[in-house]
Parts: structure tokens; C-alpha cells; sequence
């Protein structure tokens, strides 16, 4: 890319942005939606939201700007949500991320808008914004936002939240972190000095005004007392669009809905929903936000015919034969595609070109004959085309510019009439589908991004395109389209997927963490995948030093694409406590291959594919453990279990609807999972049931729900949830019931066992318990009041009852050994003398 001028990189650059997120089967308007689009023909302005994390915008205002005043909008989102709760899976981390990046894209196909990022991660909940931008590395975070500035040309910016902390100092250091970046960037974007290796590829842009979002949550606020003040902006982002039969809070809701990892189901409202902009910096309008923008197009040099072809064809378009206005939008292309403005050249043109595409009933389409390829590999792809109008249109050839290829085809495609086609191509050596993101090693803060043109992007460029060119009544119209792989499902019928590029084998380690609780070698389940015919090579694993495998490899042959093969390692630990990594590698074609594949697979988001890299963190630690038998009812989702069969226990995942105090019996100890009492609807029901099995000499371990505004029964005494937590996970903890069993055994808790955490300490600890319960741990944040809810035991009868706010859900699947032997202590509570079960009624419970 080094040689082309910056003009092509910049036409580049706008392709990019324009197709990334685009569903993923051809895109048709109907009746209605085309005079939506031929009205945001008219207009060229911009609105650039921005706030932290997906969920922070402002649905309604997205959806307002993009349908009623027919605006550009976006939304650029400073992190993709890693460091958040999952209520549909286990995936948290740079996987939650990922499906929170395609909720994101799913909710702006909704209202209309666009989606960016920046590279910042979302490492956890911050209570300070300092601390927030020294971990994202405040000058990347900036030149991010300025680099979104700049690509996207906003004339307005939007901010969701302020640039002060609230007086309580609860407020997300995220959200005011991305703020007060904002306001920043606002001044820099037009500033040629700063981050000038980005004017490769864009230039100095200066946006008109800066706004804030003044908070409305629950409809508290709907800018009456701002009615007539200068600088403020009051908004009915609840109008109705008639075209689309929707208010924009019918299409919020639709939208917010996406964000089902979070649990975000939301009802539409219908009438008036008024919110207010608040004036920040920048030219001060005094009625209108938009009176000192130029919207039409005597904006752009040579944009005034282009813009009377566009309302004449508005003005003539006829709901029952959109075809009849295709001289018009002909015309208006002819004079676009000559237009020096490139930027609104680009964004104009590819809605006209949808709009034309519409109007004909145009159907293009190319699709794979599988969906995943490795390079090298023949492509078979399917094309098919058919107009469904009586105008004349030709399809002349087709380009597909990342295999260097193109197909020449002379087939008029006449009103009704089918156009297939069958084509071979051998796959070039393109770079696999991984996330780019994802693709280098960042920091806590940060991801690595080192291409500048992909920074921003909310996923991947399609890795092939098809360009299909025609002629239309003579004229020609060129339109873009992804490559895809389609089935048809049973059930689903009709069913899309993104085309993937895949390295030629794969090899998984069964397990993230490998923890070994004593010498004993352990078996280590590695998988082998092909992804192409005929692969053969060896499987090994590198281990750290102390570490040893038997045997040191395999040999493995796998004749058919996605066969698989299993190869079983002991491993043998060290003797003293001590942690490391092992790869699992296979050697083919003289090649080194460490990548496994992971595919998240939900029917909200299109099927994601992941290459991570093979490893998994090992553990040696000294720990001992009473009792075996663990019964688990899942909350949320988390990954709990799986840790504690790591270390010995037999867990067995119990169904609320059949959970009966004889059921319970059996189990040295119960653990309920993070978020139950949220999210299980028969918790409440089998609560007596779970109290009885305590009194009766069973534990049980309660893991951290969210405050709730009538907090269920969840104890025997009670106890209520605030919205505390530790979000440094290096803070002190103090012991403050030293003497207490659950400190002394059978592992024997010290300072160091709280060294090496994740993320964070805990979250939503208890501020007020009854007296009968006996605070163990206390922890803070810096500067903050002592939390000492984060873990309380109370007896009850015979047995024992945990309530945990501490994060067992992030430490013990990321191989943490105190939090381990923290969490072995607590299920031995009051397990010194083994239970009298009946060992097949456990087995039939797992």
C-alpha cells in the first residue's frame, strides 16, 4: 500500500468503513424503506455518538438522527465490553467481546447507525478515570478517538456522559474517562501536528459543536427546565417515522434488545420522550443543532445538480413501481462518480447504488461452497443475479479483487429471468479470518493494532468481495458485494455466514488451566483439526522448565477436512508450588502451527471464528480439600465447575426444576453461580429447600449476585447487597477473622494467597448482614472505606452458609492457586467427617 497515493488510500479507507458490519445476506429495501433512503439521499450531515461501552449509547438518539434528520450517525464505543458478565454463555474476556461487538452491529442494523471502536479494552470496572487512562495508555486511547474523528467527519459529536465525576464517586471511570477524551480530541482532530502519521490516510477535521447527552435514565429528564436557555437542546427523540411504522423508542428497544449477552430486553414506548443536549464547546447554535451545519448538497463543489436529480427522483418516486424514477438516480450517479469530494463521493455513493439496486428488485449474490477455506484451496463459488423490473439491464463482468481474478460475463438480465453461474479460482495466500485485534499481543489497556487503517474498524474487512458490473438503460452501475456461505437449515431455513480463511490445522488443549493439586501426573487431552484434505505431521507440547510430557509426541494423519484426532499427554508436575504456560504445537508441511479454533455460535450474531493460540497456564499449587461431591446450580454462566473438577471434585450441575431437599442431601457441599438469584426464576421456590439441606449439616456457597430493588431470601439470616466493590486486583486484604476454620483449613490462608489476581477483587458486596454472620475478608479500593462483606459465613443448624462477592468466577478459570485454596476451603466447611452417601445416586446426578 506504500506506493498508492494518499487520494486512493483514502477511497480505500471510506470502502473499508462502508461495508464493514453489513448483515450478512444481500441487503433489499422494500417500498417504504427506499423513500426512506432517497430523503437521506437529500441530506449530507453527521453525528458522531460516543460514549465507553457497548450498552452506554443512546439507542434513541442513534435512531433519531439516522431516520429523522436523515443523518450519517454513528456510534464510536471506546471498548467492545470484554470486562463484563455474560447472561447467555461462559465466554467472558476478548470472547465476550467479540459477541458484544456483534450485538453492537446487530443494534445499529436496527436503528440505522454505524459502529466504531477504539483500541481500548475494557479491563474491569474503574472507579477513576486517572486510573482509567493510565491503564488504557491515555495518548493511544486519544489518538483514537481523533483518528475516528478524522475518518469519520462528524459535523456534530455527542457525548453520553459528563466530564465530572458525580458526587457520590460511583460513576464508571470508563465513562467519564471517554468523556473527557472527547473533549480533547474535539480540539486536536483539526491540529495537523498531532498524530500526524494518520494524514496517510485522512485529513485535519474539525467538527462544528460538541454536545452532552444529559442523563434521562427511566424518564426523569426531559429538558422542560432548560426550555429557552441558551446552550441547551431539548429533544423528541420519541417521534414517530411513518415509513418505517415505528416511533424511535419502538426502534430503540428493538435494537437495545441485541445486547442479549447483558441481558438487555426492552420493551418500546410509544409518545413523547424528551431529553436534552447540553452545549459544550465549538459554534453555538441558538434554536436548531443543526442550524449552522450545511446539510444539503451545495455543501460540496458540484453538488447542486447532483442534488436537484436526487429530490426530482424523491418527488416522482411511486411506491407501486419504484423503477420508474432509475433515469433520474442514472443521472445523479453519472455526476457523482466525478465529484471531488471523495468523502461524501463515497458515502453517497454507496447508498445510491442501494437505492438503485432496490428500485430494480436487483438480487446479486455470490456465494461460497463452503465456509471455510485455507489458502491454496480451490474456491467453487455460486453467482447469481436476476432483475425484477422491465428496465434493460446487462451484466457485463464480475471483479474479485483479492483473488486477482475477474469474470467476464455477457448476459442481459432480462425482467424475471435467473442469471447463474459457476465459478473455480485457487484461494491466494490471504491472512486468516482472525479478529484483527486479536492478531498480536496487547496490554491490559490496550490491543495491538498496528495496520492504521484497521483501527476503528468495529470487525475484519470481508476477506473476499465481488464487484458486479452492468449497465443499466446503457449507463454503467458497478455494486459491491461480500463473498458468503449460505445452507439451509431445518429449521431455520435460509441460514448466512461470513466466508472464513483458516489455517490448514488446528490443535486445541481441552482445558485454559491445568492445575495439578499434588505431584501426581495429570492427562492433558490435546485435539488436532484439519482444516484442509490429507494433513499429517506431529503433535507436541512445550512446557516449562520442571515440566515433562509422556510421551514428547505424536504422529498424527487426518485424511478428511474437520477430521479429528485426540492424543492423550501425562504430565508430570514439579514438586514445589509454581505456575508457567504449555503450547501445544503440531509440525506439518515443514511448518510450526500453535492456533486452535474457537467458534462462538449464537443465533442473535453471525457465527464467529477464532484462532487463539494454543496454551494453557499450568499450575502447581499445595492444596488439601475435605469433602467430594459438589452439586452446582448455574447462574449466569461461568466456568466454575470446570475449575473445580481441575482439582479433584466430582461436580455434578443440578436443574432447578427437580432440586428437592432429598436431592441435596447426598453433596458435601452447593454452590450456586454468579447471578443466580437474578436470572434463575425458581430460585425463591427451592430456597427452603437449600436452607433445610444447610440446617441438616450441608454447605452451601453463594456467589455474587447484583443489587436488586427487592432482594430475594438468598440466607438463613439476612443480609442486603450494595453496589461495593474492589475493582483494583492487586488491593489489600485483610484477614479479619484469623482463628475462623475456613482460615485455617485445610489449607492455611496467608496474604500470598491473594497475590496474582485478575481483573478485579469483587463486586456487589454486602454493607449490612445480621450479627449471626461472621465477616471474613476486608478489602478497597484506594482511598476507599474498608468493604468487609465481600465473604460472610454463618452456621445454620449443622451446616454452613457462604455468601461470596469475591470474583471466583474470573480468578479460578484463570488458574489463580490462592483463589483455589480460598474456594477448597469453603466447600470444607463443616466436611471433617465424611458424609454417609449413596455414591450411584450421585453418579445418576452428573
Amino acid at each position: 500500500m506504500k506506493h498508492l497515493s494518499k487520494l486512493m488510500l483514502f477511497c480505500i479507507l471510506l470502502t473499508t468503513i462502508s461495508t464493514v458490519g453489513k448483515a450478512q445476506a444481500p441487503k433489499k429495501l422494500d417500498a417504504a424503506e427506499i423513500k426512506q433512503a432517497l430523503n437521506k439521499l437529500e441530506v449530507l450531515g453527521s453525528v458522531l455518538y460516543l460514549a465507553a461501552h457497548p450498552d452506554d449509547e443512546n439507542t434513541r438518539l442513534i435512531a433519531y438522527m439516522a431516520n429523522e434528520k436523515n443523518m450519517r450517525t454513528a456510534y464510536l464505543a471506546m471498548t467492545r465490553g470484554d470486562g463484563g458478565q455474560n447472561l447467555i454463555g461462559t465466554e467472558i474476556r476478548e470472547y465476550l467481546g467479540i459477541i458484544r461487538t456483534q450485538e453492537l452491529l446487530a443494534a445499529r442494523r436496527k436503528d440505522g447507525g454505524e459502529q466504531f471502536f477504539t483500541r481500548a479494552n475494557d479491563f474491569g470496572f474503574s472507579k477513576d478515570p486517572n486510573e482509567t487512562l493510565n491503564v488504557w495508555d491515555k495518548d493511544d486511547a486519544l489518538a483514537d478517538v481523533v483518528w475516528n474523528i478524522r475518518r469519520f467527519r462528524p459535523d456534530i459529536i455527542i457525548t453520553r456522559f459528563d466530564t465530572t465525576l458525580v458526587p457520590s464517586g460511583t460513576m464508571h471511570g470508563h465513562h467519564t474517562a471517554s468523556a473527557r477524551l472527547a473533549m480533547q480530541a474535539f480540539d486536536l482532530a483539526n491540529d495537523p501536528t498531532k498524530y500526524p502519521e494518520q494524514l496517510k490516510y485522512v485529513e485535519p477535521w474539525q467538527p462544528k459543536t460538541l454536545y452532552w447527552n444529559g442523563y434521562n435514565f427511566g424518564g426523569r429528564n426531559d429538558g422542560e427546565e432548560f426550555d429557552g436557555t441558551p446552550g441547551y437542546f431539548t429533544v423528541d427523540f420519541g417521534a414517530y417515522n411513518p415509513l418505517l411504522g415505528l416511533s424511535y423508542d419502538e426502534i430503540s428497544s428493538l435494537g437495545r434488545s441485541e445486547h442479549k449477552s447483558q441481558g438487555f430486553g426492552s420493551t418500546g414506548r410509544r409518545g413523547e420522550s424528551k431529553e436534552v443536549l447540553m452545549y459544550w464547546k465549538g459554534e453555538k447554535p441558538k434554536s436548531d443543532l443543526f442550524e449552522d451545519v450545511n446539510t444539503t448538497w451545495s455543501r460540496v463543489k458540484g453538488g447542486a445538480e447532483i442534488g436537484a436529480l436526487l429530490t426530482k427522483a424523491n418527488k416522482n418516486y411511486n411506491l407501486s413501481n419504484p423503477s420508474v424514477i432509475i433515469d433520474d438516480l442514472m443521472q445523479a450517479r453519472e455526476k457523482l462518480v466525478k465529484l471531488e469530494n471523495e468523502y461524501w463521493k463515497k458515502v453517497k455513493l454507496e447508498e445510491l447504488d442501494l437505492v438503485i439496486k432496490s428500485v430494480l428488485g436487483l438480487y446479486l449474490e455470490v456465494v461460497a461452497d463452503e465456509e471455510t477455506k485455507v489458502s491454496g484451496e480451490k474456491l467453487r463459488i455460486s453467482v447469481e443475479a436476476i432483475n425484477r423490473s422491465d428496465v434493460k439491464v446487462a451484466l457485463n463482468s464480475i471483479d474479485f479483487p483479492e483473488l486477482n481474478e475477474k469474470a467476464t460475463i455477457t448476459q442481459p438480465l432480462a425482467n424475471n429471468q435467473s442469471f447463474r453461474k459457476n465459478l473455480e479460482f485457487t484461494l491466494p495466500e490471504l491472512t486468516n479470518s482472525q479478529p484483527y485485534w486479536l492478531r498480536e499481543e496487547g496490554t491490559v489497556g490496550m490491543y495491538r493494532v498496528d495496520d492504521q487503517a484497521l483501527i476503528g474498524l468495529a470487525q475484519n474487512p470481508d476477506i473476499l468481495n465481488a464487484t458486479f458490473n452492468l449497465t443499466i438503460n446503457g449507463k454503467p452501475y458497478s455494486y459491491a458485494t461480500s463473498v458468503v456461505y449460505k445452507e439451509n437449515d431445518r429449521v431455520d431455513g435460509e441460514v448466512y455466514r461470513p466466508f472464513v480463511v483458516t489455517p490448514p490445522v488446528f490443535v486445541n488443549i481441552a482445558e485454559s488451566v491445568l492445575v495439578f493439586a499434588d505431584n501426581s501426573a495429570k492427562e492433558v487431552n490435546v485435539v488436532v483439526k484439519a482444516g484442509t484434505d490429507n494433513v499429517s505431521g506431529k503433535v507436541s507440547l512445550d512446557l516449562p522448565s520442571g515440566w515433562k510430557s509422556s510421551p514428547e509426541n505424536f504422529d498424527f494423519t487426518l485424511k478428511g477436512k474437520q477430521e479429528e484426532a485426540r492424543f492423550k499427554f501425562q504430565v508430570l508436575p514439579p514438586t514445589t508450588q509454581q505456575e508457567g504456560q504449555v503450547t501445544a504445537k503440531v509440525t506439518y508441511n515443514g511448518k510450526s502451527y500453535h492456533q486452535g479454533l474457537k467458534v462462538i455460535d449464537y443465533k442473535h450474531i453471525p457465527r464467529q471464528t477464532i484462532f487463539p493460540e494454543s496454551t494453557a497456564k499450568v499450575v502447581r499449587l499445595n492444596l488439601e480439600r475435605k469433602g467430594q461431591y459438589v452439586g452446582y446450580i448455574m447462574g449466569s454462566g461461568d466456568a466454575v465447575p470446570e475449575s473445580l473438577t481441575q482439582i479433584g471434585y466430582t461436580v455434578s450441575i443440578l436443574d432447578p426444576n427437580t432440586v428437592t431437599a432429598e436431592s441435596l442431601a447426598d453433596f458435601d457441599a452447593v454452590i450456586i453461580g454468579v447471578r443466580a438469584y437474578n436470572t434463575v426464576d425458581r430460585m425463591p421456590f427451592i430456597q427452603p429447600d437449600l436452607m433445610e439441606y444447610v440446617k441438616q449439616g450441608g454447605t452451601v456457597i453463594a456467589q455474587y449476585n447484583t443489587s436488586m430493588r427487592d432482594q430475594p431470601e438468598i440466607g438463613p439470616y439476612p443480609f442486603q447487597i450494595s453496589r461495593d466493590r474492589v475493582t483494583v486486583e492487586d488491593a489489600e486484604v485483610r484477614i479479619l477473622a484469623p482463628d475462623h476454620p475456613l482460615i485455617n483449613g485445610p489449607n492455611k490462608i496467608t496474604e500470598k494467597d491473594f497475590e496474582g489476581w485478575v481483573q478485579e477483587r469483587g463486586l456487589y458486596f454486602p454493607n449490612q448482614w445480621d450479627e449471626k454472620y461472621t465477616a471474613i475478608l476486608s478489602s478497597n479500593d484506594p482511598g476507599d472505606k474498608p468493604n468487609d462483606g465481600g465473604l460472610i459465613v454463618g452456621q445454620y443448624g449443622e451446616g454452613y452458609f457462604v455468601y461470596t462477592g469475591y470474583s471466583w468466577f474470573r480468578e479460578l478459570p484463570a488458574g489463580v492457586a490462592g483463589a483455589y485454596r480460598i474456594f477448597s476451603n469453603m466447600i470444607s466447611l463443616g466436611n471433617e467427617k465424611p458424609k454417609n452417601t449413596s455414591l450411584n445416586r450421585i453418579e445418576n446426578k452428573r
